[in-house]
């Protein structure tokens, strides 16, 4: 039996990208291995016979416990001599990748899931482009989630193009369509929109982290200047010390704007609002975006890459300049005037044909083959 190890920051990127693919190929002859920062949340969700190791892999920036974590990597690595070790986010990728090299791993599969670099300036852009090229180095091979950043990759000279690939279509995990089924969509959108004494409004929303790269301040300041609307903001608040504290002040006061918190079941929430918002500075794909088309609810996005090609311009989204109010504005004014619906089944129709997680499954299971020779 072929052994591969998924190495990642923290748990939650397994529990949100990984877990379907990792029960596919332990069901498909591979003896799988996770390790991450704790293993208690997955056991749940992966099969007994997956391994869960724990390593502590920092999350910022730590010369001692970075030393540590590649230290105690390779000798993981050394001890089930994988065939291929897999890593996805940053620090986690730059630890194992190195630890990896040294324990003679012979496949070292970098899951490239976004360029870190991009929203940062200056010598901080410097550093992380440099951590990107070492450790795609260091890598035997790149799987970067989404066309547009395979090309900038590239042309950034972060990597070279015969080492890099996309499979199938992008993404990560794809779309689950159990979980994200349209079919529901009026049972759920009736029973979310019931629960907050919402009805026939029109619902613009945003889901991820409450933080400015993903363009938070951009969504405030626009429909703050908008009267004939709803807005829902789902997600964790973790990072509203990084937005427009004064936009952000007013945002709570606003009857029309709607906190909801993390919430567990997101597939609902989509269907609830009329058009997803995703003004982000960065992003390797946008899984939010296939998400809520599988749901039937198209979006407002950047044009930026990884949410560029979640879409069809036009017919399933609506394309804004990144960082910039006055484009957000126009498009979520127009969205409005067009045959939102009619997106939203389109939309709903190209994450089915290009997303479907049990394809992307078999596609990434005929890859790891692949890799094996």
């Amino acid at each position: 039996m072929r052994k591969i190890c998924y190495v990642v920051t923290v748990p939650g990127t397994i529990r949100a990208f990984f877990v379907s693919q990792l029960n596919y190929l332990n069901e498909n002859g591979f003896d799988v291995t996770v390790i991450c920062s704790s293993g208690n949340e997955l056991k749940e969700l992966l099969d007994e016979k997956i391994r869960i190791i724990t390593v502590d892999i920092p999350r910022g920036i730590s010369l001692l416990k970075t030393v540590n974590a590649i230290k105690r990597l390779y000798h993981i690595f050394k001890k089930y001599n994988f065939d291929i070790v897999q890593y996805s986010t940053s620090n986690a990728t730059f630890c194992a990748s190195i630890a990896a090299k040294y324990a003679k791993i012979k496949s070292r599969n970098y899951h490239l899931m976004g360029l870190r670099y991009l929203s940062v300036h200056g010598i901080g852009k410097k550093i992380l482009k440099l951590v990107e090229k070492i450790s795609c180095e260091l890598s035997t091979s790149i799987e970067c989630v989404s066309k547009s950043n395979l090309e900038l990759g590239i042309n950034d000279k972060i990597f070279k193009r015969n080492k890099a690939v996309v499979v199938w279509n992008g993404s990560t995990g794809g779309v689950d369509l159990k979980r994200f089924d349209v079919d529901k969509r009026s049972e759920y959108r009736n029973e979310i929109r019931s629960n907050y004494g919402l009805h026939d409004d029109f619902i613009f929303g945003f889901v991820g982290r409450i933080t400015r790269d993903k363009g938070v301040n951009e969504i405030l300041e626009a429909f703050l200047q908008m009267e004939t609307s709803k807005l829902m903001m789902i997600g964790s608040a973790e990072g509203t010390q990084t937005l427009n504290q004064e936009l952000y002040r007013q945002s709570l006061s606003n009857p029309n704007i709607i906190y909801t918190g993390k919430v567990p079941d997101v597939e609902k929430y989509f269907a609830t609002i009329d058009v997803l918002l995703l003004p982000s500075y960065r992003e390797g794909f946008g899984n939010v975006i296939i998400e809520a088309a599988a749901m039937g609810t198209p979006a407002i996005v950047s044009d930026i890459p990884g949410p560029i090609d979640a879409i069809q311009s036009g017919v399933t989204a609506l394309v804004i300049e990144c960082q910039s109010v006055q484009s957000l504005i126009e498009k979520m004014n127009k969205i409005q005037l067009l045959d939102y619906v009619e997106m939203g089944r389109r939309a709903s129709e190209f994450a089915k044909q290009k997303f479907d997680s049990e394809l992307l499954c078999e596609k990434i299971l005929e890859r790891k083959k692949g890799l094996l020779g």
